[in-house]
Order: structure tokens, then sequence, then C-alpha cells
């Protein structure tokens, strides 16, 4: 079994189509062509808990001291995409 590498920009997509809620987890699947559902999970936890430089991160790096690479701008809170639910608490 090979590990997948998803692009960044796909990540703030699945979260963009997540947070809609216009379509469901099979939906986003298969639109994305992602393989298991947990790593929509995976994704969606580094969300809330606001890990936003995991996005950035290739596979097999973790950079859990300096949270990113060396010079490499990170997304702050207000460049998340929002929705009403999730602004509403919901």
């Amino acid at each position: 079994m090979t590990r997948v590498s998803y692009s960044s920009d796909i990540k703030w997509s699945v979260i963009k189509d997540k947070l809609a809620g216009k379509l469901t987890t099979k939906e986003i699947l298969a639109k994305y062509n992602i393989k298991h559902r947990s790593q929509i999970n995976t994704w969606m936890r580094w969300y809330k808990n606001n890990e936003l430089y995991r996005f950035d991160q290739p596979v097999g790096k973790q950079y859990s001291y300096g949270q990113g690479p060396e010079g490499k701008e990170k997304r702050t809170r207000n460049e998340r995409p929002q929705n009403d639910a999730s602004r509403n608490g919901k």
C-alpha cells in the first residue's frame, strides 16, 4: 500500500465543501478521489483545532516544534473558510 499525497488546495476544498454541507462524505470522497473517510475526518480535526500549518505538510513530515518549515507563510485564522453553520456554533 502506498501513501497518497493530497495538495493543500484539495484539502482546503474538502474543508470548504464539508462546512457548506451541500455534499455528503461519500460524495466528497468520489469528487476528490480520496481513499477513505478517515482522511476527511483528520483534516476536519486539524481545522477545528486550528492546526492550519498541517495542511501544507508533505506526507511523513511532522513539524512538531516549529509548526512548519522555516520561512514559509502560515495561514491565519481569518483565512479559514467559513459558512453560516460554523459561525452559529452548529
